[in-house]
């Protein structure tokens, strides 16, 4: 990921937060239309789930030029996923269901450029993440 792919990133985020209940509800709808047996994986009510992703993103975005600095805040969570049942093959869906999401969102803003960036951060965060779902 390139200072530049954080710099947009960052930026694009910045619109995704005024509309942050709707991007929640568009990214849950997106994975259980991808893979409907992740439901499983939740709570009945949603509302904290979803308040807790938009609050884990935040603080990701925010410390994405410190990448090394939250390593050990992803590695925690990549750990927390294991114990909830979560399978390593569910990343790949969950980078899908993000991607998608954040097009949706961002709507015009959306293109290529961005895509890779985006693709670029989750695959860090996500590889860290893994990486420590291996160790629980």
């Amino acid at each position: 990921m390139t200072p530049a792919q954080v710099n947009l990133i960052k930026q694009s985020f910045e619109k995704v937060l005024p509309i942050k209940k709707i991007a929640a509800d568009l990214f849950y709808d997106r994975l259980f239309e991808l893979d409907p047996p992740l439901r499983k994986l939740f709570p009945e009510d949603m509302t904290e789930q979803k308040m807790r992703l938009m609050t884990a993103l935040s603080f990701v975005i925010a410390g994405l030029d410190r990448l090394e600095e939250i390593t050990p805040a992803l590695a925690s969570l990549g750990r927390s996923h294991a114990g909830y049942g979560a399978e390593k093959k569910d990343y790949i869906t969950v980078g899908a269901a993000l991607l998608w999401t954040l097009e949706q969102g961002l709507g015009s803003d959306w293109n290529e450029e961005l895509k890779a960036a985006w693709a670029a951060a989750y695959g860090a965060i996500a590889d860290t993440m893994q990486s420590a779902y291996e160790d629980a």
